[in-house]
Parts: structure tokens; C-alpha cells; sequence
């Protein structure tokens, strides 16, 4: 079947800034889908007009209903950038679908603000949790930020000011390319707004003061880097895990014994796209990753307080990469082992004689390399310093094929 759905971007400025094109498809429509504010700017039509309202899912059921009519989704701007075409071609495939964007968000504030768009990051908190804005802080920094409603300037502003970035400029730009088009400036520590316009972008350039928190997006953070309780896979030893892990877009991956969540935290800060469960029996430990996630950045991070392997049950997704850090038993592998998708990769760590005999079973049963890490840091040595050894990890890399 050729496309029967057609998505149409439409800014502030309504039909006024659509091509003749797009409204002859708009008048043509036997079915409307949209926004209560998008299906307002329509002419009067005998098409039938369904809203999202709050659920997403009553539209995308709406549109399955009128399969093989004409019908036309309203989107904000460049459906393609945090819109609802990507969600769309999913649901109904790229051949049912035709896209006509127009400029978005990202590039009217852009324009406004006279930014290069590839030297700007751009993310949305529309829907999503705020501290994802964690993972973007560094001095002389760019942001581009889709806001959920009004009240997110002022949150920002407080986050940033906890952050020690209380001296950056943040432009609220409201109902770009409308009637109602505004600008509101200010530093976070002088903000003083509670709520602005819901319609909001919002365009952050970063100073980072003498008491600024942020982290590069390097693997192995600092152990100060997060909250823990001293039983955390050392900052040596977490880089060359990681390095071993190699995560990959959209892969996901099991922490199994995940302590303060250390792994999976920067395996998610490592690649954007990519997913982690951390599971963590020790409700301390849990509620630490938990909280490390969202001061890193990353609060996307799943947390299952639960012991493993039952706890794999709860999990529908099959993992690309697990990771065995906590409570490593050879029966716990072999389980591991099991659920893991062909061609996917396991990496265990073990620091105990019972961790070692495990990992050399697990070896000698489905193949894989071992390494040991051996690394000293530097210590006092009563008025002198040397170097003192730490515990000794063997690591056992597989990929199963």
C-alpha cells in the first residue's frame, strides 16, 4: 500500500507557514490527528479530528482504526527531531508514512540566537526527566533545551545554580515564529520567573563557576564521581571493563551485581542511545545507583532492587553485554551466559579464589579470554610515598557466537 498517513510539521505561525502543498493535502484529509492546539489552527473541513490528549497511544489507535484513508498528523516543527515521526515509521513503517517538516525548535532558536546548530547540543525534557541535563554541563558549553511546560526554566535555573553554574545565561525563547514571539534573559542565580510561557525553548550558554560539578565523558570516573559505599569497581579497573563491554547504539546491558551502579552508569553516559539494567539486591546499593544516575546524567538508567538470576525474569529485553561484578557464582554465569543473544558479549570481574575458580569454569565450558589487572596507587609510606598494590581482579571476556 502506498503512504496513507501524512505527517505535517506546522510552527507558531500556523497554515501561514505552510507550502501550498501541505495545505492541499490538510483540505483533502479524511482524518486529522493532532494537539488540541494544532487541530485549532485548522480551516473548517469535514474531516474527522482526533486530539492525543494525554495519551499517545488513543492517537496511534485512532490512526490504525482509518488505515488506508487519508489522514494527516499534525506535528510541532521538524517531526523528526523529538517528534512524533520516528515513533510513527515504527508503528506503521516508513512506506505508509510521508513527512513534510518544517523549521524546528532547535533551528528557529538557533537563528535567533545566532548559533552554529552543529556546535550546539540539543536535548528535550519533554517527558523526560530534568537531570538528563547533567550529562551536558562544561564550561563554555552550548545547550539547545525542548522545555515540559513553564515551570522548567526555573527548574533549570536551580539545577544549575546546585551545579555551580549559577553564573550561565539562559534565553527563554516563547512561541518562536508566532504573533507572541519572546525573549526572556537572564543568569540562573538571578532568575526569578516561576513559570513562563508553557510554549518554550530554551538556549543555555554555560559558565562554569570556582565550585562547578562536571565530569568528562571518558570511561573510568573518579570513585568521588559517585555515591557509594566503598564497594565499587575501581576507576582502573571500570575503564578497561568498559573498554571490554564496547557499547554500541541501541544495545542494551544487564549490570548484574551492579553495586552503586559504576558500570552502567558510564556505559549510558558513554553512548546516548544504548540501554541499562542495573540489578542490585543490597537496597542501599540500589538506592546509590539510582542516585548516581541521576546526578551523572543518565537517569534513564533501569534499577531492579533484586537478587539475580531471579531477578531475570522481570527483564522482557534481551541483553546485547552483561556485566558480572557482585556476587559472582559459577552457577550465576552459567544463567547469564544463557540469556545473552548470540553474538553478544559477557564480561565478569572476580577478585576472590571462588571468583577465580568460576571464571576459569565458565571459561573452560563455552570459551573466552582471561586478564589480570593488577594496579598500585600511590600511598603514604610514614614521611615518604610509595606505591600500594590493590586487590588483583581476574577478568573473563566472552562473545558468544
Amino acid at each position: 500500500m502506498s503512504s496513507w498517513i501524512t505527517i505535517i510539521g506546522i510552527g507558531e505561525d500556523g497554515l501561514d507557514g505552510l507550502s501550498p502543498r501541505a495545505r492541499e493535502i490538510i483540505n483533502a484529509a479524511e482524518v486529522l490527528v493532532g494537539g488540541d492546539r494544532h487541530l485549532s489552527m485548522m480551516p473548517a473541513t469535514d474531516a474527522e479530528s482526533v486530539s492525543w490528549g494525554k495519551d499517545f497511544d488513543h492517537g496511534v489507535k485512532a490512526i490504525r482504526a482509518h488505515e488506508g484513508r487519508r489522514v494527516v498528523v499534525l506535528a510541532s516543527g521538524d517531526p523528526m527531531h523529538f517528534g512524533v515521526g520516528a515513533t510513527l515509521s515504527k508503528r506503521f513503517g516508513l512506506d505508509a508514512l510521508e513527512i513534510i517538516p518544517v523549521p524546528g525548535a532547535f533551528s528557529l532558536a538557533a537563528a535567533r540566537m545566532g548559533w552554529s546548530l552543529p556546535n550546539v547540543t540539543c536535548l528535550t525534557v519533554h517527558g523526560r526527566a530534568l537531570a538528563s541535563v547533567n550529562l551536558h554541563l562544561r564550561p563554555g558549553g552550548r545547550l539547545l533545551i525542548l522545555s515540559w511546560d513553564g515551570t522548567t526554566p526555573a527548574k533549570l535555573a536551580a539545577l544549575l545554580n546546585d551545579k555551580g553554574f549559577g553564573d550561565s545565561v539562559l534565553s527563554v525563547l516563547e512561541h518562536m515564529g508566532g504573533a507572541d514571539e519572546n525573549t526572556i534573559s537572564s543568569t540562573a542565580s538571578d532568575w526569578s520567573l516561576e513559570t513562563t510561557a508553557d510554549l518554550n525553548t530554551i538556549a543555555v550558554e554555560l559558565v562554569a563557576g570556582p565550585d562547578a560539578v562536571y565530569w568528562p565523558r571518558a570511561s573510568g570516573l573518579p570513585e568521588e564521581a559517585f555515591r557509594h559505599d566503598n564497594m565499587i569497581t575501581k576507576r582502573e579497573v571500570r575503564a578497561v571493563t568498559l573498554a571490554q563491554l564496547a557499547p554500541m547504539p541501541g544495545e542494551t546491558l544487564w549490570d548484574v551485581g551492579a553495586g552503586s551502579g559504576t558500570v552502567s552508569v558510564e556505559w549510558l553516559r558513554l553512548e546516548p542511545t544504548a540501554r541499562a539494567i542495573a540489578i542490585e539486591r543490597n537496597a542501599g546499593r540500589a538506592a546509590n545507583a539510582r542516585h548516581n544516575a541521576n546526578e551523572l546524567g543518565v537517569p534513564r538508567l533501569d534499577v531492579i532492587e533484586a537478587d539475580a538470576p531471579a531477578a531475570f525474569d522481570q527483564i522482557e529485553v534481551t541483553p546485547d553485554a552483561i556485566f558480572v561484578g557482585g556476587g559472582l557464582s559459577a552457577e550465576l554465569l552459567e544463567v547469564c551466559w544463557a540469556r545473552l543473544r548470540s553474538g553478544g558479549r559477557m564480561v565478569a570481574n572476580a577478585v576472590t579464589l571462588e571468583g577465580h575458580a568460576a571464571v576459569m569454569a565458565q571459561r573452560d565450558a563455552h570459551g573466552g579470554r582471561l586478564s589480570e589487572i593488577s594496579i598500585s596507587r600511590e600511598d603514604a609510606v610514614g614521611p615518604r610515598h610509595g606505591l600500594r598494590p590493590m586487590m588483583t581482579v581476574m577478568q573473563l571476556i566472552s562473545e558468544k557466537t
